[in-house]
C-alpha cells in the first residue's frame, strides 16, 4: 500500500523541520546568526492517465487525467538573510554590519571565509581577528601603545595615542558581497565559504555599491523570530502526527484485507 510509504515521506520531512527550527532557536543568542528555512518539494506522480488522454469509449479529452503523488522531499534549507537587532556593547572593537555584506577572514588554511559576527579581537601581535583567532581582511595591525581605536561608517580605522593629538590611520575595513549569497556554504563559527552556487565575492568600502555601514560599538544579534519559531514547531508536529495516523490508518486497512475469508 503506497499510502505507507507517501506517509513515511511527510513524518521525515516534518522531522527534517523540527531540526532546522530547533536549530534556529539554539542560536536565538548568537550573533549575526541568520534563520534557516526548510523548504520542500512533492516527489514523482504515478500517472495513473494522463491529462489530455483521448478517453476511448466515447473520444473525449480527459481534462485532468489521474496523477497520484509519491510523497514530499526536502528541497533545500535556505538562509533567511534579514538584519539581525542592533545591541550597543560598547567595545572599540565591536562592530556591527547595518545592511548587507559580509566582513573576510583568513581561514588557518589560508581559504578566507565571510562572516557577519563583528565581535573582533586583539591578538598578542596586535592584529585584529575574530573570536575563533582568524584575521580581518585586509589585515590590520594595532600598534601596543594605542591607547584607542575608532572606527567610522566607511570602515576607516584611526588609533589614537596619549603622546599625540592627531589619530594615525591603521586602514580600512571592507565589506564582500556576493550575487547569491543563500549559496554560501556554512562551516559553522558563525563563518560561511564561497562557493558555486554564491559565485565569487565582490569587495568594496561600506556605504557603497549597495552595501551597509560600519557601526562601531554595536553588535547584530541573531535574526530569530521566537514567536514564529514556535508555531511553526506546532505545526510541524501536527504534521507530524497527521502522517502518524495515516500510517495508522493504512496498517489497519491493510489487517483487514488479510483477514477477509
Amino acid at each position: 500500500m503506497k499510502a505507507l510509504y507517501i506517509a513515511a515521506t511527510g513524518m521525515n520531512a516534518q522531522q527534517t523541520r523540527v531540526e532546522v527550527i530547533s536549530n534556529n532557536l539554539a542560536n536565538m543568542g548568537t550573533t549575526g546568526y541568520n534563520t534557516r528555512r526548510a523548504e520542500f518539494s512533492d516527489l514523482l506522480y504515478q500517472q495513473v492517465k494522463q491529462p489530455g488522454t483521448i478517453n476511448a469509449s466515447d473520444g473525449t479529452v480527459l481534462p485532468t487525467g489521474i496523477q497520484i503523488g509519491l510523497g514530499v522531499r526536502t528541497a533545500a534549507v535556505s538562509v533567511e538573510l534579514a538584519q539581525g537587532g542592533l545591541t550597543q556593547s560598547g567595545g572599540d572593537l565591536d562592530i556591527a554590519i547595518d545592511g548587507n555584506g559580509f566582513l573576510e577572514v583568513a581561514l588557518a588554511d589560508g581559504t578566507a571565509g565571510f562572516t557577519r559576527d563583528g565581535s573582533l579581537k586583539r591578538s598578542a601581535e596586535g592584529v585584529i581577528v575574530t573570536s575563533d583567532g582568524y584575521a580581518l581582511q585586509p589585515e590590520i595591525v594595532i600598534p601596543d601603545d594605542a591607547s584607542r581605536i575608532s572606527i567610522n561608517s566607511e570602515g576607516e580605522i584611526f588609533a589614537y595615542f596619549r603622546d599625540r593629538t592627531e589619530p594615525e590611520e591603521l586602514g580600512q575595513i571592507e565589506l564582500a558581497t556576493f550575487p547569491n549569497a543563500k549559496g554560501l556554504e556554512a562551516i559553522g563559527g558563525n563563518l560561511f565559504l564561497e562557493s558555486n552556487a554564491s559565485g565569487p565575492p565582490i569587495n568594496a568600502t561600506p556605504g557603497l555599491d549597495g552595501l551597509g555601514t560600519i557601526r562601531q560599538g554595536y553588535l547584530e544579534g541573531s535574526s530569530v523570530d521566537a514567536v514564529r519559531e514556535i508555531t511553526e514547531l506546532i505545526e510541524a508536529q501536527r504534521g507530524y502526527e497527521l502522517n502518524s495516523k495515516v500510517m495508522t490508518a493504512a496498517d489497519q486497512m491493510m489487517s483487514a484485507t488479510s483477514q477477509v475469508r
